[in-house]
């Protein structure tokens, strides 16, 4: 398995929690979220926190395809949004799995 280094930040946090993972694996894509933490705890909306979230990302990676490959910032960031609306409206590939809660 191929995994990303954990940020600095997050192994000197100790309250940092992950809330996301995502793998390719088996020719799709497969991911572990930390759902209903915003909705438990009740001062932040959990899909205006997911959407945040997925925002952030978005503009790390933009960030991180400028600084390691010298592409546009804006344009890498317009290319991720417009993909992305395009899955939302028109997924190319369906949903399998389940939601499991674990604390």
């Amino acid at each position: 398995m191929n995994e990303r280094p954990i940020p600095e930040a997050a192994l000197l946090d100790e309250d940092s929690v992950e809330m996301m993972r995502v793998w390719i694996a088996n020719k799709g894509l497969h991911t572990s979220l930390k759902i209903g933490m915003y909705r438990e705890a009740g001062n932040v909306q959990e899909e205006k926190a997911w959407g945040r979230i997925l925002a952030d990302a978005a503009r790390h990676i933009a960030n991180a395809l400028e600084e390691g490959y010298s592409s546009n910032r804006e344009e890498s960031l317009e290319l991720i949004r417009k993909a992305f609306n395009d899955q939302l409206s028109e997924p190319s590939t369906a949903l399998k799995g389940s939601f499991v809660q674990r604390h």
